[in-house]
């Protein structure tokens, strides 16, 4: 049985964990683009996509730690210290990623969709009457923005990393590497 979860638990972290840290680490860049260059449907459209990834794959992520303590329990290595500093990083990880990561993805996200509807109001020749009140969100984010978002982002592909290590290496534990 401890296989078969340690199976599950390790293919969890691939499939949910490794595409979020993908898709966050290359939202930052294409905000950046998508804001440079306000009518370009492609980049909105990639900001968009990258956005979706990052918050389904981040449910889908809930399983790692749920198998992970299983296999932890089946294996009798809940007290093991390398484990609980593993734990405690995940969960500082996924409060980065639920806190910092996807709600400032989020306002970029939106961000960039005003600046895509003024684009659009200027292309048509419209202005008069309010439409730039109603894309006033778009004026409040910017390049230091995605700079700021790219630091959190880099910050949770580290505590990954950090986890993913103790995982392998577990110093200290006596059911071998």
């Amino acid at each position: 049985m401890n296989k078969f979860l340690l199976a599950v638990h390790v293919l969890a972290a691939i499939v949910a964990v490794g595409p979020v840290t993908v898709a966050a680490s290359m939202f930052p860049p294409s905000a950046r683009k998508a804001l440079a260059e306000p009518g370009d449907a492609q980049a909105l459209s990639t900001v968009r996509v990258l956005h979706r990834i990052c918050r389904l794959y981040a449910t889908v992520g809930v399983a790692v730690p749920v198998f992970g303590f299983a296999t932890a329990k089946n294996m009798g290595v809940l007290g093991d210290t390398w484990l609980i500093v593993s734990i405690a990083l995940t969960a500082l990880a996924a409060v980065v990623l639920a806190a910092l990561v996807l709600p400032r993805q989020t306002a970029l996200m939106e961000g960039v969709e005003g600046m895509q509807g003024m684009a659009e109001y200027i292309e048509q020749g419209v202005g008069a009457g309010g439409e730039g009140a109603a894309n006033a969100d778009a004026s409040r984010v910017g390049p230091r923005d995605t700079a700021r978002l790219a630091m959190f982002t880099g910050l949770f592909n580290l505590l990954w990393a950090t986890v993913t290590i103790l995982m392998i290496v577990r110093p200290g534990s006596t059911t071998g590497a």
